[in-house]
């Protein structure tokens, strides 16, 4: 491999072997992060979770405190995430306005020196799991689909937002 290696590609030192970033030095910012995905399901399921008849009960907090659960334990599931002291995690699940499934957003929130993407988006991953998990019974079919970052704020590399996005509406 290449000594020259380009230098968005933080994680891999000038010999090229993986290592976790140096963050120390860099200034503590107010950063935040918002990621989105949908589970898709039978329009019959989705009644069900809407109208709380579902079979394993209030599916939907369930998945918000696996989705918090999971923010908080990133680093411990991405080998080169550093731990975060997250000042907040906010998890929306609503459903698709097309009546196809539910979409789960979150927006995951710190003061530090690394940014919170890895945190929302593995919110929203185990977020969307849980809801197959506890929905599986009544549509073995869902499929989980668009996981994104929408936006982030804050760092060296300044804000960024999904082009078409209403991540900031």
């Amino acid at each position: 491999m290449s000594s020259e290696l380009p230098s968005s590609l933080t994680h891999l030192n000038a010999q090229g072997q993986v290592h976790m970033v140096e963050v120390g030095e860099r200034p503590a910012t107010r950063r935040e992060a918002r990621a989105e995905g949908v589970i898709a399901m039978r329009p019959e399921v989705l009644a069900l979770v809407m109208e709380g008849r579902a079979p394993k009960g209030d599916v939907l907090a369930v998945a918000r405190v696996a989705a918090i659960q999971a923010a908080k334990r990133t680093w411990e599931l991405i080998p080169l995430c550093h731990p975060i002291a997250l000042s907040g995690v906010e998890v929306a699940i609503d459903a698709c306005a097309d009546g196809s499934g539910l979409r789960v957003e979150v927006s995951a929130r710190t003061t530090g020196s690394t940014g919170v993407e890895m945190e929302a988006l593995t919110a929203v991953q185990v977020g969307l799991l849980t809801l197959y998990d506890m929905l599986k019974s009544a549509d073995p079919a869902m499929t989980i689909t668009g996981v994104r970052l929408l936006s982030k704020s804050g760092g060296r590399h300044g804000d960024w937002q999904r082009e078409g996005s209403e991540a900031d509406a």
